[in-house]
């Protein structure tokens, strides 16, 4: 390694832009050095108070003077200005980097016996070089600020106390650790819930997804046989369910099955059946809604197989008619294998959704009834994403919110939700013949 490269990089890691100078890049010197300015200022002003904040969360709450409420400190702004400081800081910090590795890079062309750019030829060459990533930038500090800094914002709550007894600005929150993951696994007013819960999520996800797969797959095998006529209108039939708003189905089904007035009960007794709690026995709830969610994800899972089943080649049929095979061993050796292999990616990705199917659950039970044993924030037909709903407040359990109960549970779905994922996505075959691709 020549020492020129290695100069010029270390005098700009003591002074931004100085190596720059030494390069003959003056221009660049100048905005690195401005930056490094803005910087130390920055560190010495603003961070310093911003961070702290974050580390405390605050010191005095709001407090009454001569009968004048005066709002002091208010955990959650501090929160936010902490976080919008460690960014800023980790946009400098970068830039700092990027000035030694750029003095670095042109030290090294010197020592090639090449001349460095001027500022304009080089942001030209490097536009039109980088001109993708100069694209993405606008969008890169938005999902950074609109969607990165507000997951991180909501994940810090579950380190908190943050909940109907500490709601600033009338009192001040405090770090609290794991106590959130230990009360929902341990104190006994929330693991019961929590466990029984989880477990329901699991079973739930599970018999969602295969019951609306497999569903779909038997539907759009039914259909595209050869025997079958007007196969344009029985698809049709079938797609109807997926064209309308899922919500107002829900609500519809929701009517049908009413356990006082519901149409399907008063057939039951007009034939002199039993009417069936459709809606109001644990049991039969869980039921009502895997029954009610096959009428609904059937019909996209039909559309999707439909399309693989007709890029089968038919030479693998004739062969194996050839061979002998009846439709079980061609269903079983042919179709079923072409099948999972085409949509394993996507039955990975309806798994994970299941897992957070929100609108089922809330709009024909909201969670109940309610289950024997469980916190009264949450009932028997209850997902995590649900109970997490009704423990941040917004829900009609009646109770107090408890936000930092409502984080951890979502902290817990994602962390359950991305390990299933990313080890389901690397163990199938299509993805690993794409990364043989690559």
């Amino acid at each position: 390694m020549n020492r020129h490269s290695v100069k010029v990089s270390l005098f700009s890691a003591i002074i931004m832009g100085l190596g720059q100078i030494i390069n003959k890049q003056y221009i660049k010197a100048i905005l690195f050095f401005l930056i490094q300015i803005t910087g130390i200022i920055y560190f010495v002003t603003i961070f310093p108070k911003h961070f702290m904040g974050l580390v405390t969360l605050g010191d005095v709450a709001q407090t009454v003077v001569n009968g004048e409420i005066i709002f002091i400190d208010n955990s959650i702004y501090l929160m936010v200005y902490g976080l919008v400081a460690l960014i800023i800081a980790g946009i400098i910090i970068s830039l700092y980097i990027f000035n030694i590795r750029d003095a670095f890079n042109n030290g090294k062309l010197i020592e090639r016996g090449f001349e460095t750019l001027d500022f304009w030829k080089e942001l030209k060459l490097a536009s039109s070089r980088q001109f993708p990533i100069f694209l993405l930038i606008l969008p890169a500090l938005g999902i950074l600020f609109f969607t990165i800094f507000p997951l991180i914002f909501g994940i810090l709550f579950a380190f908190t106390n943050y909940d109907f007894d500490h709601l600033p600005p009338g009192h001040l929150i405090d770090w609290t650790g794991f106590a959130s993951f230990k009360e929902l696994i341990l104190l006994d007013d929330y693991s019961y819930t929590f466990y029984n819960v989880s477990l329901w999520t699991v079973i739930w996800a599970i018999v969602a997804t295969i019951t609306t797969y497999f569903g779909g797959m038997l539907v759009a095998i039914l259909i595209q046989q050869r025997g079958i006529k007007f196969k344009k209108f029985w698809r049709t039939i079938y797609v109807l369910p997926y064209a309308i708003p899922q919500f107002i189905s829900l609500l519809v089904w929701k009517n049908l099955m009413n356990e006082d007035f519901g149409p399907i009960n008063e057939y039951l007794m007009t034939l002199g059946l039993n009417t069936v709690p459709w809606f109001n026995d644990p049991t039969w709830a869980k039921f009502s809604i895997i029954l009610v969610n096959m009428w609904i994800g059937i019909p996209v899972s039909m559309i999707l197989i439909t399309g693989i089943l007709t890029t089968i080649p038919k030479d693998l049929y004739e062969a194996a008619d050839v061979d002998g095979a009846n439709d079980y061993q061609k269903f079983r050796l042919i179709t079923l294998p072409m099948i999972l292999f085409s949509t394993a990616p996507i039955l990975i990705m309806q798994f994970a959704g299941n897992i957070n199917n929100f609108n089922v659950i809330y709009l024909l039970t909201d969670g109940g009834p309610i289950g024997e044993g469980y916190h009264p924030t949450a009932g028997s037909t209850d997902l995590l994403v649900t109970w997490l709903f009704k423990l941040s407040g917004l829900g009609n359990s009646g109770m107090p919110p408890q936000y930092n109960l409502a984080s951890a549970i979502g902290i817990i779905i994602f962390v359950v939700i991305a390990t299933i994922s990313i080890i389901s996505f690397r163990r199938t075959k299509s993805f690993k013949e794409s990364d043989m691709i690559q």
